[in-house]
């Protein structure tokens, strides 16, 4: 289970490779001058699909023998963080809207 301060961790996390350009473990968020919370959502999502694409490859290539395994657990490494980082994303996300949703109108 995700701890509050884990997540606060990996947004912030988000957040500074987000407003820095880097890629972090995360991939490579790029927001836009224009764009918003939706478009870096959107590019952190694709990140984490083609960070667990690579862990995917990784596995494929030591299981035929061309890989290292070394370079397995750093692939797998990086697709779990990323995944944990996308779920505490959600988690955030969901607790916000469960407070909206309870404010007297």
């Amino acid at each position: 289970m995700m701890t509050a301060l884990a997540a606060a961790k990996a947004y912030a996390s988000t957040q500074k490779s987000a407003l820095t350009g880097e890629g972090g473990d995360i991939g490579a968020p790029t927001a836009s001058a224009g764009g918003g919370f939706g478009d870096m959502l959107k590019s952190v999502m694709a990140g984490t699909l083609q960070t667990t694409k690579t862990a995917e490859a990784q596995m494929l290539a030591q299981s035929q023998g061309k890989g290292q395994l070394l370079d397995v657990v750093t692939a797998v490494s990086d697709a779990q963080q990323s995944l944990s980082t996308v779920m505490a994303i959600r988690d955030q996300v969901i607790t916000a809207y469960q407070q909206i949703m309870q404010m007297p109108v």
